[in-house]
């Protein structure tokens, strides 16, 4: 066996020992972290000059799909710091995805009843953006109580 088998064999899975929810919410934390970064990257983002602070006159899309303001950019930020801070335990892991989705759920009913063009749509968000809610409303939760069911297991 050579030095770098061995090497290799005797490092240990930064996934050994957290449990599955913990992974679950970091996973969960650093998408959002990566939406919130990359909505302030020129190129990623679309029409970046368009960018407003918030409402429905900014014109960026991130990867050319989903409408961004800077303040939606910021959402997601200040969600995914939260996220990463709280996944540090099993408690608040699970606090992360179960409150986090029901934010999500919120934010998906808001779009929905919300019009688009008015001044009310602060984050800046188009149906891409509904559908990306509602999907974070419903995996967050699901998959939090998913991995927490596991961890009890154990």
């Amino acid at each position: 066996m050579t030095n770098s088998m061995a090497h290799s064999r005797a490092r240990r899975n930064p996934a050994d020992g957290r449990a599955p929810v913990r992974r679950v919410a970091s996973a969960f934390a650093v998408f959002l972290l990566l939406l919130g970064a990359l909505g302030f990257v020129p190129g990623v983002t679309s029409a970046y000059a368009d960018l407003r602070f918030a409402g429905p006159g900014s014109g960026a899309r991130l990867l050319g799909l989903l409408q961004v303001s800077a303040l939606h950019n910021l959402v997601n930020l200040v969600l995914g710091v939260a996220g990463l801070a709280l996944a540090r335990t099993v408690a608040g892991a699970r606090a992360f995805l179960l409150g986090g989705g029901a934010i999500f759920l919120v934010l998906w009913l808001y779009d929905l009843a919300v019009d688009r063009r008015s001044a009310a749509n602060l984050l800046a968000v188009d149906r891409a953006g509904t559908w990306l809610h509602l999907l974070l409303g419903v995996a967050m939760p699901a998959l939090g109580l998913l991995a927490g069911r596991r961890a009890h297991r154990r």
